[in-house]
C-alpha cells in the first residue's frame, strides 16, 4: 500500500509538462518514489548510525543521495 498522496503525485507529474493524468499513472510513480525514499532513507539511517547519531540529518538524505548516483 503506498502511502504517498496520488494528489501530490498526479501535481508533480503536471509539473513535468502532463497536462491529463491517469490514477494508474500517478500511483504507479507513487510506487516507485515511495521504494526509491526508502532506500534514500536506510541509506540515511546508516549514515547516522555510523556517526553515533539517532537523529538524521539533512547532511545525511543529500550523502545518501549523492552516493547512490556513483
Amino acid at each position: 500500500m503506498v502511502e504517498l498522496p496520488t494528489a501530490a503525485v498526479d501535481r508533480v507529474i503536471r509539473k513535468g509538462g502532463a497536462t491529463r493524468v491517469s490514477e494508474g499513472a500517478a500511483r504507479t510513480l507513487a510506487e516507485q518514489l515511495e521504494e526509491e525514499g526508502i532506500k534514500i532513507a536506510q541509506k540515511a539511517v546508516n549514515f547516522a548510525t555510523h556517526a553515533k547519531r539517532r537523529t538524521v540529518t539533512e547532511e545525511d538524505i543529500r550523502l545518501a543521495i549523492k552516493t547512490k548516483e556513483v
